[in-house]
Parts: structure tokens; sequence; C-alpha cells
């Protein structure tokens, strides 16, 4: 008997270490798991990302806040890790590593730049985590692969909306173009705006490249060769720094004629850099803060509040995108990417920037606003649905 007692206690004070007794597993009542967001925090678009960043980070405190998720039993909240890409695919890359082989993330949103998600989704498509890219607009993004969505419309779809109105509005006959030719998303809206435009009757009299707008400050060149072939309307998508300089030099020269972009556009930066010479630009997006709608002014209330200005199309985007994935999570009940992935597939998610079903390419459809800049503030053309 003595023997027995003895044995009993030994087991009872090694119990888990594996000497022949085993203690039982204690389930936890709550857990954390890690989000991913990729953003230019630095560099020359440094305030689109930031806007998304603040989307990103709004969406996970309000899961939070609501309970987050069970899983397995388990209430299970989210921690949010955000990487700079500074606008480098390199950059984004490595980060995508990271976020993926050491944070262990179940989930990543971004990039903004199409080439940037264009770097990002081959390394998530092959760990299985699903991407969510949120204003990556050229059409190969999400050819990837199955765990690869968007929240933003493409641009085969937004070059033509400004094409069609520069012709059909706008009554305007002749254009050109200035794009970066180092970046799939403008050239795809470059090429898209001169194919649409010239199928509505008019014609593209110059049709421009630079290499990189990240580096490049002088337009001039490029400026020079379209004010001789005299259009009537200048199509220059990029991002706002490079759309805010290329119309300082424009106008500088004489060139003043109407001008449009793309998404890339909005951001407050674009008047404060551009000033003058940005005014009456036209830019088609995916949200206008001023949409009356409930939801909406919600967000924007709820926005400006936390972070001291009214929201644009990349932090509604990131909003959008995070808690599209976030309500996928709660409704899988799993923190496999697989599982996650198939319910993003299927979800009916409705959002500040619009309603979200996903087709077979995992794109949204999704209708698109014309905005303009006028006394150095965006104010509302038009909305054009799919």
């Amino acid at each position: 008997m003595r023997r027995l007692l003895a044995i009993i206690l030994v087991c009872a004070l090694i119990a888990g270490v594996g000497v022949g007794c085993k203690k039982a597993e204690v389930k936890p009542t709550e857990q954390v798991v890690n989000l991913g967001g990729i953003f230019p925090l630095t560099g020359g678009s440094a305030s689109l990302g930031l806007f998304s960043k603040n989307g990103e980070t709004m969406a996970v405190e309000e899961f939070n806040a609501a309970g987050g998720a069970t899983i397995d039993g388990v209430k299970t909240t989210i921690n949010l890790i955000v990487e700079d890409d500074t606008a480098s695919p390199e950059v984004a890359a490595s980060a995508t590593q990271k976020l993926i082989n050491q944070d262990k993330v179940i989930g990543i949103i971004g990039g903004i730049m199409s080439n940037i998600s264009l770097a990002i989704a081959p390394i998530a498509q092959a760990a299985g985590v699903p991407e969510i890219a949120t204003t990556s607009t050229n059409t190969k993004v999400t050819l990837v692969g199955d765990y690869i969505f968007r929240t933003c419309f493409i641009d085969s779809f937004q070059a033509p909306v400004v094409a069609n109105y520069v012709w059909n509005t706008m009554k305007l006959k002749t254009a050109a173009c200035l794009f970066d030719n180092s970046n799939d998303a403008t050239v795809e809206e470059a090429t898209m705006f001169k194919a649409a435009f010239e199928k509505d009757g008019g014609k593209v009299v110059a049709f421009e490249a630079f290499t990189d707008e990240q580096k490049t400050i002088d337009f001039n060149a490029q400026l020079t060769k379209i004010k001789a072939a005299k259009p009537e309307f200048l199509y220059i998508p990029a991002f706002y720094g490079a759309n805010a300089l290329e119309l300082k030099q424009a106008r500088a020269m004489g060139l003043n004629i109407p001008a449009g972009g793309a998404d890339g556009a909005d951001s407050p930066d674009l008047v404060k850099i551009g000033g003058a010479a940005v005014e009456g630009f036209i830019f088609s997006t995916h949200f206008f803060h001023g949409d009356p709608a409930p939801k909406v002014q919600a967000f924007v209330t709820a926005y400006t509040a936390k972070y001291g200005e009214a929201p644009g199309a990349h932090a509604a985007l990131a909003y959008d995108a995070a808690g599209l994935f976030l309500d996928a999570f709660k409704t899988a009940g799993s923190i496999k990417g697989s599982d996650i992935r198939d319910a993003i597939k299927n979800t009916t998610f409705s959002g500040v920037a619009g309603a979200y079903k996903f087709d077979a390419s995992r794109n949204p459809i999704k209708a698109a606003v014309i905005l303009q800049i006028k006394n150095g503030q965006q104010t509302f053309l038009a909305t054009v649905n799919p």
C-alpha cells in the first residue's frame, strides 16, 4: 500500500512532464490571433497608406469591441500588425514573408498599389493565406490565385468611366495620356482610357510615358510633346503627388486644358501639393465622404472624431476589406486559411464603399464615383454603375 501511495504521489508531482503520467489539458477560454496589413507608410504615397492603416485599425477595434469570434468554443480577438511597404515591391515581399512566417497571420489586408499586390499575392497564395487588396485595380492581381481578393473595382471599368464622361458630358473630342510605364495599373488605365475614348469617337493625339512616379519629378519633356499635339483633355492616371507635379508643370507652360485621373488622386494632399494647379481636376474613385447614406455618415463621423479629418476612398476600402475579412472569419469559425477563403468567396457584405459579392475572379461588381476639385475641395459629379 505504501508503495502504491508513493507511486501516486510521484505521478502527481511530475504530471505533465511525461513519465508515465498525463495531465489533462486545460483549454483556454480566450485567444488572440494576428491579422496583417501592408501599406506605404513612408515615401510619396504615405498619405494613402496612413488612411488605409486607419481604416483597417477601426475595423479591427470594432470587431474586438463587439466580442470577436468564437473559434472551436474559444473567444478569439484580433491583434493587428501593419507593415510599411515603402511603395517598393521588394520591401512588400519581405514584409509578407515576415507576416506569414514569423507573425503567423490569418490574413493580409493590402496592398494599395497594384505592383505591390502583385508582389504580395504569389507569397500569400503559396502559403494559403487570404489577401484582400484595397485599391489595387490592375486586372492581374486576383488572377494570381484563389486566395486573392480585392475591395476595389478594376481598371477595365475605371478608365472607361472617365473616358465616357469626357466624351459624353464634357463634350471634348481629343485627349492626351501621360502615365508611368513601370506601374501595371497606370499602364492599364491609360490603355483602357484610350480604347474607350476612341471607341466613343474621340482621338488620343498624344500617348506619353515616364518611368517610376516615386522618383520622377520633371515631366516637362512629355508635357511639351503633349502641348504640341493640342489635346482638349489630359488624362494622367497616377497617385496624388505625381498628379500635383504634372499639373503644376503643365500650367506653368500654358497647358491649361481640363485634366483628370484615377483613384490614386484621392487624397487631401493633392490640393496641398498642387494648389491652384489642380482646380477643376476630375477623377474616378470608390467612395465619397459626402454620401448621405446613414452607414457612410456614421463611418465618416467616427473616423473624423478619431483621426481629425474626413476619410477618403483608401480609408473606406481598407475599413471594408478588414470588416469583410473579419465577418468571413467569424462565419468560418476557423483560423484555417482555406475555410476563411471559402467564407470570403461566398460573402454578401455591406460596407461603407458599397455592397460586396465577388465574381469568379474574386473582384467585386460595384459602382464608381467621379469627383472634382472645386474651390480646393472634393465635390461630387456622378455615380457610374457597371
